[in-house]
């Protein structure tokens, strides 16, 4: 029997997950670089592991409410096809194993404000939501802003690593 392994968060009252092939690391949410004129879920940059990343509040996106104050917050740190994001959740709960089964896709992909979200795990006594980290970047606003700015940061990064030489 097939299964997909999934990092469980909470956002709201509610559980999502995403796949563990996206996630490099679990964070505390530490020094965010705010940037001015940014949509209110984009929050800032962080530093994780010497490189910048966004940060997007994903309570946010969803509730129209910031998570970045709650004690138990995490920065869940992800590859996309286009950049890592770094995702702030309210609670990193749970590493888990899904079985293919249990995962059902759901009309909402249709939907174009929720087309990162993929299907639904219909557990014994929860519901997860699975969160496509790739959709989700690329869905939304603001985004090939911050692109652009981080590939800008890097090239002045090397310019000036190369001038030191």
């Amino acid at each position: 029997m097939s299964s997909e392994k999934v990092v469980v968060f909470q956002c709201g009252n509610e559980e999502y997950a995403v796949p563990i092939e996206h996630v490099i690391s679990i964070e505390k949410l530490e020094h965010i670089n705010p940037i001015p004129h940014l949509p209110n879920y984009l929050i800032g940059l962080m530093k994780i592991r010497g490189e910048l990343v966004p940060i997007i509040d994903f309570e946010q996106i969803l509730y129209n409410r910031s998570g970045a104050e709650n004690e138990s917050a995490r920065v869940i740190t992800m590859h996309t096809q286009d950049m890592s994001i770094g995702l702030l959740v309210v609670e990193a709960k749970e590493i888990l194993d899904i079985a293919t089964d249990d995962i059902k896709q759901i009309g909402l992909v249709n939907y174009t404000k929720t087309q990162y979200f993929t299907g639904v795990a219909n557990l014994e006594n929860r519901m997860i939501t699975i969160v496509d980290p790739s959709i989700l970047v690329r869905s939304i606003e603001g985004i090939k802003d911050i692109q652009a700015y981080l590939e800008a940061v890097k090239k002045e990064e090397l310019v000036t690593a190369e001038d030191r030489n």
